[in-house]
């Protein structure tokens, strides 16, 4: 993974603060200006822009780190629940089966 040496210190595309493209679109600057005064590459700068501008048009955002929290959270639940709905299943299927001999037996 490459990192990125932003502000004196090293940045992993994934941890790009989310609001270095919004800060250079609001001020109305050369890219160039506001990537030497973040301490980043102009052409890193101009593809996380652009990123952005794509990202707002088609109304994608970033995943908060409460939404991603609430994500892990609905996806444990889901499963449990998956592992809660084959277990009743099949003890329906069993009681059905028992209930079913058991009839059997009696009308015998």
């Amino acid at each position: 993974m490459r990192f990125l040496k932003a502000a004196g210190r090293r940045v992993s595309p994934r941890q790009v603060p989310p609001n270095w493209p919004q800060l250079t679109l609001t001020r109305r600057g050369a890219v160039a200006t506001v990537a030497r005064e973040l301490g980043v590459n102009e052409a890193t700068l101009g593809r996380w822009v652009s990123a952005f501008k794509a990202r707002n048009e088609t109304g994608q955002t970033e995943v908060t780190e409460t939404e991603r929290a609430e994500l892990l959270r609905l996806r444990k639940e889901n499963a449990d629940l998956k592992m809660d709905r084959a277990f009743l299943k099949k003890a329906s299927i069993f009681f059905a089966q028992e209930a079913s001999d058991t009839n059997g037996k009696r009308s015998n």
